[in-house]
């Protein structure tokens, strides 16, 4: 369940019995098919790049998908669309924020 107290929502490569999510760019997939919501909408080349809504990146060595809330604002059926693709996936799903380098110790 998500909470309205997160600001992100992170869609994990691991599912609930621990198993790799396979293919292995499948958050890659998953963010290019987001690419073109984000904010003041889409335009020409943003098929080019990742939506600041819907992130790929590892973490502990895990593949995921940053799904920040305003995605779930802007377009709720592209935010149903990324839950329903880690429901029916059986993929791990957490609620966190990410944190600035900076606020996190990194180096500027």
């Amino acid at each position: 369940m998500v909470t309205p107290s997160s600001k992100e929502l992170f869609i994990m490569g691991m599912t609930h019995a621990g198993k790799t999510f396979r293919p292995s760019d499948w958050a890659e997939r998953l963010a290019g098919v987001m690419s073109q919501f984000r904010p003041g909408g889409a335009c020409a080349g943003s098929h080019l790049s990742y939506s600041p809504w819907c992130v790929p990146t590892v973490m502990n060595g895990t593949k995921c998908v940053v799904i920040n809330r305003d995605l779930r604002d802007y377009e709720p059926m592209a935010w149903d669309f990324c839950l329903n693709f880690a429901k029916d996936n059986d993929l791990q799903v957490a609620e966190a924020c990410l944190l600035p380098d900076e606020a996190a110790g990194g180096k500027k």
